[in-house]
């Protein structure tokens, strides 16, 4: 079980930027497949962004050339760069392990985007 804690969010208006930051603790994180998640209001939680221990990237259809997924496995942290934001990507955005692990969820970063 990782320990995470997800940070960076904010309110943003449509066509902005944010960088979210996830930092897990415990020295087995870069064994780890990683992933963003998000949460919007009234809706299932959904898997935005995968990376894997070697660094492959993969996201979902909706975020696609505007979202960036990295990990930096010195610091143990995992970075969701999100670009062109829109009103539709406002959420609780949460990082865990991928497939993930239901006892890792933390309190997550809330996003807004609105003018």
């Amino acid at each position: 079980q990782v320990q995470l804690v997800e940070s960076g969010g904010g309110l943003v208006q449509p066509g902005g930027s944010l960088r979210l930051s996830c930092a897990a603790s415990g020295s087995i994180f870069r064994l780890y497949d990683m992933g963003w998640y998000r949460q919007a209001p009234g809706k299932q939680r959904e898997l935005v962004a995968t990376i894997t221990r070697g660094g492959s990237t993969n996201y979902a259809d909706s975020v696609k050339g505007r979202f960036t997924i990295s990990r930096d496995n010195v610091k143990n942290t995992v970075y969701l760069q999100m670009n062109s934001l829109k009103p539709e990507d406002t959420a609780v955005y949460y990082c865990n392990s991928a497939p993930y692990d239901s006892r890792s969820w933390g309190q997550g970063t809330q996003v807004t985007v609105s003018s």
